[in-house]
């Protein structure tokens, strides 16, 4: 059931920003000081770090590509690649809860 919930946020979460130019993306997210795009990346290295740890690899840098408007695509390729590593139903519960919130603070 986390796995279809993960990505059922995950959709959410990218139809809600795919649209995005990159003025939106550089606004500061809810709270003021960090914007948008910032808050996406650090979301999207925070499920690829799950996704290692969960296939039993290293953590590795997600790079942050000349532009924000790739940001959904990486999300949605960091959480299938969560999915496919295996990782514990517990794991996949809080990395949705983790996209969930970010969705709620943009």
């Amino acid at each position: 059931m986390s796995a279809a919930e993960l990505d059922r946020v995950v959709g959410l979460l990218v139809r809600q920003v795919g649209h995005w130019q990159q003025p939106r993306w550089s606004a500061p997210a809810a709270g003021g000081n960090v914007a948008r795009g910032d808050l996406v990346h650090k979301l999207v290295q925070e499920l690829a770090n799950r996704a290692a740890d969960a296939a039993g690899e290293p953590r590795r840098d997600v790079p942050r590509l000349g532009s924000d408007l790739v940001l959904p695509d990486q999300l949605r390729v960091v959480a299938a690649d969560l999915v496919a590593a295996g990782a514990p139903e517990p794991v996949l519960a809080e990395a949705a809860a983790a996209v969930a919130a970010t969705r709620a603070a943009l």
